[in-house]
């Protein structure tokens, strides 16, 4: 399935992380993977308005979660998963409170999770752009 993004951030200050994430990525049909290390960097371009974010939680400057909040003031709509080494279920609660669409480890099972995870956005946004042309369709039938 050819996934229906524009583009997708990346961001983590582990380099050998991104390369793998990127790599990933770049496998599963993306072209548009813009990489970032830091939550600032993320924010100095997110004027581009990407459909997904891939955000690591432990980050210098800006942690995962401040970028996560300033995303959201930023875009309510783009896609945020929180990739974190991390265990603790209040880190992953505490993150899906706030605005993130999905929490994932790192670990063996990433790539795996990263999958469903996009193949669940791509079902969302194909819900919403049918509820879109539903409603248009409904306001210019009476016009």
């Amino acid at each position: 399935m050819q996934h229906k993004f524009k583009s997708v951030f990346l961001v983590d200050d582990d380099l050998f992380h991104l390369e793998i994430m990127k790599q990933f990525l770049t496998q599963e049909g993306f072209e548009s993977i813009f990489c970032f290390e830091s939550g600032v960097d993320c924010l100095n371009e997110i004027h581009q308005n990407p459909d997904v974010i891939f955000l690591d939680h432990q980050m210098d400057i800006y942690n995962g979660y401040e970028t996560l909040r300033k995303i959201k003031r930023y875009n309510p709509n783009i896609f945020v998963v929180m990739v974190s080494a991390q265990e603790d279920i209040d880190t992953a609660v505490a993150t899906l409170k706030h605005g993130a669409f999905d929490y994932i480890r790192k670990d063996d099972k990433m790539e795996e999770n990263i999958r469903a995870t996009l193949y669940k956005i791509d079902d969302i946004k194909e819900i919403l752009q049918e509820r879109k042309t539903s409603i248009l369709k409904s306001i210019f039938q009476f016009i």
